[in-house]
């Protein structure tokens, strides 16, 4: 969708909930330096104008977690949580037809900010929906918690990870929760249940050295090349199966992309060590184990001298350890014995429930019924605060309802339409009041 003009700045023409998402979209809590501060305290007023209780959690330094409530009528009852974070991805100002932090709407009522569709415009439509609520005098059983979060682009390690863990959290007593999805360029909105184990696997290749002049054999280039075709050919055949099954998404096959080359000190000296990492998303429907013995095939094949080690840090634990490879059998013995996983890497595989019979997706697959909105049960195949709720033991589904409109999530000139953001309110309104009205479940009576 080309960009229209620049439209007028918001008037006594423009709804309140687009003036509010608008000032949110301007303060900039972009990375490396995001201004936590200012989005707190903006959050904070908000949920104050609306009568909701505040609570900060520092969970490390210099980062909060924002937690407004609303309580319910019966304490007891396990909580709604609708989580969203506050911080945004960098931006490249050059490709932008609008600056990124000034929340401009053209004439057709686009909306271009950072943070547009992730996630600002879910915060706030969370927001204008509990007001809609409390201004028709709603009240429900069950108590709604908001979290706005920080970190959650640089991986939710000083965040949702951290906040997880904590008795503040716990004390929330969370039944279900909302978090984030993806725009859907269609009429139907995107539904996620889990989402990818994303592992950033490094390869690390141990040769022989010498003179560039002359034909070193056991170089650990020659492994690497090797290691390389390995994990290449795999990725072509998901993305082969991807594009042979129409009813396959992103999210029901394995990505991998090679991202990092490391090696070489001068031109005429073979490297004794070479390395190359893999950006690895693995889906829940797989084995996770077994797809770790593949990678030490792999890495086996390639030859004597190659190692991997998994990168993600997890808390405070230290970097990836390094696995090293069994040798490759000379004969037939029994297949070698593999080492035991390294912590680092994501093993969670969580997935709600979206069966009728599960009392929580029955609240919001009948909203959904009701409004007539066409859903697309998927796995979302990147990595949201979403599983660490779900590994924490909560369902959590991830929607932003956002249909017509191009996935522009970390693209340069991200925008969201104010009809369908305002649309947006009308659905969470609607989700809110079933959610929070869902009966007394049986471990609850």
């Amino acid at each position: 969708m080309a960009p229209g003009k620049p439209g007028k700045s918001a008037g006594a023409s423009e709804d309140p909930s687009v003036t509010l998402f608008r000032e949110y979209l301007r303060i900039d809590t972009v990375h490396p330096k995001p201004d936590y501060d200012a989005a707190v305290r903006f959050l904070e007023r908000v949920g104050t104008d609306l009568g909701l209780a505040c609570q900060k959690v520092e969970v490390c330094q210099g980062c909060v977690v924002l937690v407004l409530t609303w309580q319910g009528t019966n304490p007891r009852l396990r909580s709604i949580l609708l989580n969203s974070h506050t911080d945004v991805v960098p931006v490249f100002e050059e490709h932008w037809t609008y600056p990124p932090f000034e929340a401009i709407k053209d004439s057709q009522g686009n909306i271009y900010a950072r943070g547009a569709q992730d996630m600002k415009c879910v915060s706030i439509q969370y927001l204008e929906a509990i007001r809609r609520l409390k201004a028709e005098g709603k009240c429900f059983p069950r108590t709604i918690h908001l979290t706005f979060v920080p970190d959650e682009e640089m991986g939710g390690h000083k965040g949702m990870e951290l906040f997880v863990r904590r008795p503040e959290f716990r004390a929330l007593n969370v039944g279900f929760a909302l978090d984030e999805g993806l725009a859907s360029p269609s009429d139907t909105y995107s539904v996620f249940y889990g989402e990818k184990s994303p592992w950033w696997v490094k390869v690390k290749c141990m040769g022989s050295p010498g003179h560039g002049s002359r034909f070193i054999t056991n170089t650990a280039a020659e492994k690497l090349h090797k290691v390389i075709n390995s994990f290449l050919a795999f990725r072509e055949s998901e993305k082969q199966r991807l594009k042979s099954d129409s009813s396959l998404t992103l999210g029901d096959v394995t990505s991998l992309n090679l991202t990092m080359l490391e090696g070489g000190v001068c031109f005429n000296v073979v490297p004794s060590e070479m390395a190359a990492g893999f950006d690895i998303r693995i889906p829940p429907t797989v084995d996770l184990k077994a797809f770790e013995e593949q990678v030490a095939a792999w890495c086996q094949s390639a030859g004597d001298g190659v190692t991997y080690e998994f990168i993600q840090v997890r808390g405070s634990q230290p970097p990836g350890l390094i696995v090293p490879v069994p040798p490759l059998p000379r004969a037939h013995p029994p297949a070698p014995h593999l080492p035991s996983p390294p912590r680092q890497k994501c093993m969670d595989q969580h997935v709600s429930s979206t069966e009728e019979s599960d009392p929580w997706w029955k609240a919001f697959s009948g909203v959904c019924r009701d409004m007539k909105l066409q859903i697309k049960l998927e796995i979302f195949p990147a990595a949201t605060d979403s599983r660490y709720i779900r590994a924490a033991g909560h369902p959590a589904i991830g929607f932003s309802p956002m249909n017509r409109t191009p996935v522009l999530l970390h693209d340069h000139n991200e925008f969201l339409n104010e009809q369908v953001f305002l649309r947006g309110i009308d659905i969470y309104a609607r989700l809110l009041s079933a959610l929070a009205s869902v009966p007394p479940l049986p471990a609850e009576a």
